[in-house]
């Protein structure tokens, strides 16, 4: 596993993130670990998802679709 150093991170974030990492019942650096994983995690399953819309529309791409609001309204409608 590799590490990383930030240098020059002012006091004021240093102590909102040591505030958070108490409240989450973290340490420091496992609080920013957490984020950071949750937020690349977050990046991936989009891309993942994006991805899996763009073959869905290639796959329907020439089939006639029908708007939402359509029918969301024919369902309430019933």
């Amino acid at each position: 596993m590799g590490s990383i150093t930030i240098r020059n991170l002012d006091d004021r974030v240093i102590d909102a993130w040591k505030a958070r990492a108490k409240t989450n019942h973290r340490s420091l650096e496992a609080e920013l670990r957490h984020e950071l994983t949750q937020r690349v995690n977050r990046r991936l399953l989009m891309a993942e998802f994006r991805e899996r819309a763009a073959g869905i529309a290639h796959a329907t791409a020439g089939t006639p679709q029908t708007d939402s609001v359509d029918l969301i309204r024919e369902d309430r409608d019933r």
